[in-house]
Formats: structure tokens, C-alpha cells, sequence
């Protein structure tokens, strides 16, 4: 049986996930934001917490790690770049390492740049991968610790990733990403009909997440910045480095 997602919302526009085995009874949680929330959902579905998988160390991610810790005992598996700035860790990991989750293997990509250590968990055979906040449907995470480099080093992994894989992300951020990226690449078809389903959604209080792979290859700005006409736009003279660099700088300012 494949592995099950509860998807929730909480604190004011985190998503909450819990991944469970139904095989071997074990459930991780994605990330920390609010410990009693996670505690309250996984007594619902009547799931077991045995594992915390962190993908950075910012409090609406790894804030909730002590209090579930002491209240289910469960294994800390958090990135080992930002290990300095999580507590009560019981394995530190990095690109190209393995996390078990009954007999589900979730490979360790490392997409640091919104902070240095970031990390995300893909899950191959399920076709999933948890990306924190490295990169969001249509829109990427703010460049905190890392650089431009470091960061477009970090997406190309995840465009990497095969077309159909599900990205799970930390934030209903959708809507106000689909404004920056209407303002980046304005000519694109594909963009202006994901945008009305977006539109559509969000109308109906529905979540825009998780995000498919091979749509967001076609319409989001930040994963765009090899792509030549978005080179131009954003006068880079061919270097998607600058290109995600002055986008990046766009959208901050946006």
C-alpha cells in the first residue's frame, strides 16, 4: 500500500503533513510548525508519531520538534547544514542520504539556499517529494543565508526530479505568487490557465498544494530562469544565474 499524506492547515499559512506507512504503522511528520496541531490531527487518524523529518531550522518548521518529541518519543531526522540551530536531533543528514519510513526510502536532495542546510524528501517509488520552503507553486522561498548559486544549484535538482512527482510545500503562497509571476513571464499561455484554476480554487477555500513537477517546469518563474525568452525578459545575456537572481530580487521587492 502506498504511503497516506494528511495535508492541514495551520498556523497562520503553513501546511501541516503527516506521512504514514499503513504497512508498518509508522508516521513521520513534515516539518513542525505547531505541535499541539500536529498532536490533535494524528490522534484523529488514529496514526502513531515515530519520526520528525525537519527540512530547516525556522521556528514554523522545527519549532514543535521538542514538544511532540517528549510527548510520542519519536526519532529527529533534520538537516545536518542547519543542525546548529535545531535542538534534540537524532540524525543529521545530507544530499544523497536515506530516510526509512516502514519500507518506503525518501532520498535527501539538498536545496539549501533559503537557508544554507535546507533539504527536501523525495520519495521516488511514491512519487512525492516534501520541499519546505525551497520551492513553492510558482514562486521559490526568500534567499535568507544562501546565494543565488547556491540556490539555482538547488532548484536544478528539483527540476531534476521526474515531471509527474508531486511537491508537497510549506505555504499557501500560491496567490500572491501567481501576481509576481503574471508580472515575470506575462506572454505565457500555460501560466494564464493554471492561474484561473488557481483563482478558481483559492474562491472555494481550497488548497493550491500539493504542486505538480512538470506544470510548474511550464509556468513558474524561478525554475524558468534557463529558459531564453525569460533570459531576455530579464536581461541576464543568457545566464540563469542572473536570471533567477534578478527575479528573486523582483519579487522581493514586488
Amino acid at each position: 500500500m502506498p504511503p497516506e499524506v494528511h495535508q492541514f492547515a495551520c498556523l497562520s499559512d503553513n501546511y501541516g503533513y503527516l506521512l504514514h506507512d499503513p504497512e508498518s504503522g509508522e508516521t513521520a511528520c513534515i516539518d513542525t510548525p505547531d505541535a499541539d496541531e500536529y498532536l490533535k490531527q494524528a490522534r484523529a487518524k488514529g496514526w502513531t508519531i515515530t519520526q520528525i523529518w525537519n527540512t530547516h531550522w525556522h521556528p514554523d518548521h522545527a519549532g514543535g520538534n521538542a514538544a511532540i518529541k517528549a510527548a510520542t518519543g519519536c526519532t529527529i531526522v533534520a538537516p545536518e547544514g542547519d543542525a546548529g540551530k535545531i535542538e534534540g536531533i537524532d540524525r543529521k543528514v545530507k544530499q544523497g542520504d536515506e530516510v526509512a519510513l516502514g519500507g518506503w526510502i525518501a532520498k535527501v536532495i539538498d536545496v539549501g539556499g533559503h537557508t544554507i542546510g535546507h533539504i527536501a524528501y523525495h520519495l521516488p517509488e511514491a512519487g512525492m517529494a516534501f520541499v519546505g520552503d525551497s520551492v513553492f507553486a510558482l514562486g521559490c522561498g526568500r534567499m535568507f543565508e544562501g546565494s543565488a548559486p547556491q540556490f539555482w544549484q538547488s532548484l536544478k535538482r528539483i527540476k531534476a526530479l521526474p515531471s509527474d512527482t508531486l511537491l508537497y510545500c510549506a505555504h499557501e503562497y500560491t496567490s500572491a505568487n501567481l501576481r509576481f509571476a503574471l508580472h515575470a513571464d506575462p506572454d505565457n499561455a500555460a501560466l494564464a490557465e493554471y492561474g484561473e484554476e488557481i483563482t478558481r480554487r483559492r474562491a472555494d477555500a481550497l488548497p493550491t498544494v500539493p504542486a505538480r513537477l512538470g506544470r510548474e517546469l511550464d509556468t513558474n518563474p524561478f525554475l524558468r530562469a534557463d529558459d531564453p525568452a525569460m533570459q531576455a525578459r530579464w536581461g541576464s545575456g543568457g545566464d540563469p544565474v542572473a536570471t533567477f537572481a534578478a527575479l528573486r530580487s523582483a519579487k522581493d521587492a514586488f
